[in-house]
């Protein structure tokens, strides 16, 4: 694990799978600010997964990595803030995206990170936007997602109904 990933905290009960062979992880960070809204970004419309679509921070568990050390590194390349507590599991799904990839198994935390949360560092070739949702908003999350295709929108609404004054 790279040495500023070194002190993340995983509180105790939360669950982290570990891939069998063969299997194909992502793993994803739910991250909300002082003001108790969650983080996202929008995909660019170039990508090949859901291309223009809003998502959290997160991404593929590369065959050498724990799912907490891939969930560390993706905080860190698409953001620039440093993951510094897990707090919870949020739920392990499984999807087949439309890259012929096939299946996938990911596992979303929520999570608490160090930085500057008004200024993150989005890795520009990859997201077109960023935006902090609350309650109020959270139908943008739908965006060009397909009817029944609302895990973003769904995760996200989870959390803040759950944590409605967690910073």
């Amino acid at each position: 694990m790279p040495e500023d990933d070194q002190h993340v905290a995983v509180d105790v009960g939360v669950e982290i799978p570990v891939p069998a062979d063969g299997e194909v992880w992502t793993v994803g960070a739910v991250i909300l600010n002082h003001k108790g809204e969650a983080f996202a970004q929008k995909r660019s419309p170039d990508r090949r997964l859901f291309p223009d679509t809003w998502d959290i921070v997160g991404g593929h568990v590369e065959p050498s990595e724990s799912l907490m050390e891939a969930l560390a590194r993706e905080v860190r390349e698409e953001t620039g803030w440093r993951l510094r507590r897990v707090c919870r599991l949020l739920g392990i799904a499984s999807w087949t995206g439309d890259d012929g990839g096939g299946l996938r198994h990911e596992a979303d935390y929520l999570v608490e990170v160090d930085g500057d949360l008004d200024h993150p560092v989005l890795e520009w070739t990859k997201h077109s936007a960023c935006h902090w949702f609350g309650l109020t908003d959270l139908d943008r999350l739908k965006e060009n997602r397909s009817p029944g295709d609302f895990l973003i929108h769904d995760l996200i609404a989870k959390v803040l109904e759950y944590e409605p004054n967690r910073p």
